[in-house]
């Protein structure tokens, strides 16, 4: 079958109503009564493009039936003759820099047209300006943040590392009673982050604390992306946007962290987390910025997946727990922590599964925390539920190790 066997004008209609190649030629193919074959197609394509009839910008072509692009269907990439606009003539029509253009797709969709997919634009939305600006605002006051504190305490006998880990909070994350039997949203996250905090710390009154560590990240945050999703993809059900979201995690943060600063100087280590990988990274380094006037509070906020913090002779790792197999955390421990061969005691507290458990491992105790966070219909549709939920700390003496588990439930 050679070109000119193709109805060019028949060809071209099809082409104009479906705004695809593959698709007009698989149309064409079919009335003729012939195989579809991408041979088809390619002769098809040189075809159309010799006349004219597209640009040759249409080898970035890509189809897709989803709804995930619907939201920027405004900016159409067809012209009024329903014509497609090469990459270079839609970011002039729409005032996007061409030369900050690295990879583009063109998409096209059944209900919303075509439009194309630039990796290297600002993703914007409902919302995102009042975001920025307050973001802003709030960063250029950070002159008047926390100062340093000059402690007086009495000498004791024996002091403590008080460690405060509320980790799997997942703001951001939306549990109905109707669905769950319980109900779960952001509002609920940040008031059981400072509960339990405040319980820890009216738990261990009875204790000389002259050291707090606190483990933050964790999927501090439900999403990652403006799309409602997990670092990787993973849709969730939310109740709030991801802004709203990440400045309710902001707000929090610092409300404890300054509670837990009238206690004792505090170390804050960010473990990375797989539900908000890029943005729990941001949060912690707007929290450094935040208290960097304040030499009470030292921060750990890179995104090494395993962190150490030595305090006396014990040894405290901590990680997120979707990485490493928890048989493997030891060795990992003691190739990468310096102090190894210098501390007695050794701990490793992981997150991630929202459920207890501890085990002692040859001289390492691994040991994973509750989750203060609801079940959400996937959890509950899969049976995961029904372990308690709970905000987690611990005391460590310098000299005989993790001495207490403090619990806070909900």
């Amino acid at each position: 079958m050679t070109t000119e066997e193709f109805n060019i004008d028949k060809a071209l209609a099809y082409y104009l109503q479906e705004q695809n190649i593959t698709d007009a030629c698989k149309r064409h193919c079919l009335e003729l009564g012939i195989e579809y074959s991408e041979k088809y197609r390619n002769r098809l394509s040189r075809h159309l493009r010799s006349e004219k009839t597209i640009d040759s910008d249409l080898d970035n072509e890509s189809i897709t039936e989803t709804a995930q692009y619907s939201n920027v269907s405004q900016l159409s990439a067809l012209k009024p003759d329903g014509k497609i606009m090469p990459i270079n003539e839609y970011c002039s029509f729409y005032g996007i820099p061409f030369e900050q253009v690295k990879t583009y797709k063109l998409v096209t969709h059944s209900a919303s047209g075509a439009y194309y997919n630039i990796a290297s634009t600002v993703i914007k939305g409902e919302g995102f300006d009042e975001f920025y600006k307050q973001l802003l605002s709030e960063i250029s006051e950070i002159g008047n943040k926390p100062k340093s504190i000059v402690r007086e305490r009495p000498v004791e006998s024996e002091s403590y590392l008080l460690v405060v880990d509320p980790c799997d909070i997942h703001i951001n994350k939306l549990a109905d009673a109707y669905e769950v039997g319980e109900e779960y949203n952001s509002q609920i996250a940040v008031q059981r982050v400072k509960e339990g905090v405040e319980g820890i710390i009216e738990k261990t009154k009875g204790f000389t604390i002259d050291k707090i560590l606190f483990i933050a990240g964790n999927d501090i945050l439900n999403i990652d992306t403006p799309k409602k999703t997990t670092t990787s993809g993973t849709q969730q059900d939310t109740d709030v946007n991801w802004y709203r979201g990440f400045l309710m995690a902001k707000e929090v943060y610092i409300d404890v962290l300054k509670r837990l600063l009238e206690v004792a100087d505090v170390h804050f280590v960010h473990n990375p987390s797989n539900h908000d990988f890029v943005q729990g990274w941001f949060l912690a380094d707007i929290i450094q910025t935040y208290f960097k006037d304040c030499s009470n509070i030292t921060f750990d906020c890179d995104l090494q997946h395993r962190k150490y913090f030595t305090y006396g002779k014990n040894l405290i790792g901590s990680t997120h727990g979707d990485g490493a197999k928890t048989s493997d955390l030891p060795l990992l421990m003691a190739h990468e922590a310096k102090d190894w061969s210098n501390c007695k005691h050794r701990y490793i507290y992981t997150h991630h599964i929202h459920h207890k458990s501890s085990k002692d491992y040859m001289g390492v105790n691994v040991e994973s925390m509750r989750s203060a966070s609801g079940t959400d219909g996937w959890h509950h549709r899969n049976g995961y539920l029904h372990a308690p939920k709970a905000i987690e700390g611990f005391l460590h003496s310098k000299d005989h190790g993790q001495i207490a588990r403090i619990v806070h439930i909900f």
